[in-house]
């Protein structure tokens, strides 16, 4: 379709719509806040919810169910008769013992658990921090100072001193290695 007004012909050109480069990614009119219950993936990633248990179960039980990760550092804090949280060293145990099966219960992450254990991960956080495995102490300095301070002599003999010694030495040792 063409126009023609004396010199020119006029050809009608059809004004295309601008769509946006990039749709907005949130509905700020729309906002509403999450609830105060929901935690990030990174958040007590070193958490996870055991959950769908029999009500007969004791701490015992599932301290045996996760009995390979005992060693590593694994404990059991309670949140109502067929709900617990089991704490793990690090996040990558706490990966680990997701893909554990288990006949009598099932395990999700703490980003997918219940709002019940959600809220006493929220309201105990400050105890529920990685389980870390005890260094080892000796009873040498507290009674070397009770008897300092008595004044009286150590009833020890030179053999137990120096075994003493040896075992503080050897312990001395194994913690630069964690340390480097």
């Amino acid at each position: 379709m063409k126009f023609f007004t004396g010199k020119y012909f006029i050809i009608p050109v059809k004004k295309k719509s601008k769509k946006s480069i990039q749709d907005p990614q949130y509905d700020y009119y729309n906002y509403t806040a999450e609830p105060d219950l929901e935690l990030r993936e990174d958040e007590l990633s070193h958490i996870i919810e055991i959950y769908d248990f029999p009500t007969e179960f004791k701490t015992e039980d599932l301290l045996r169910a996760f009995n390979s990760f005992h060693q590593k550092g694994f404990d059991v804090k309670w949140v109502d008769d067929t709900h617990a949280l089991g704490l793990f060293c690090s996040p990558i145990a706490a990966r680990d013992a997701l893909k554990l099966k288990h006949p009598m219960l099932k395990v999700r992450p703490l980003s997918q658990a219940s709002s019940a254990s959600k809220n006493k991960a929220r309201k105990c956080s400050d105890y529920l921090l990685p389980a870390k495995e005890r260094p080892q102490t000796s009873a040498a300095l507290a009674r070397r100072l009770v008897i300092g301070a008595l004044g009286v002599r150590s009833p020890q003999t030179r053999e137990e001193r120096e075994a003493e010694k040896k075992k503080l030495q050897q312990a001395r040792g194994k913690s630069s290695i964690f340390l480097d």
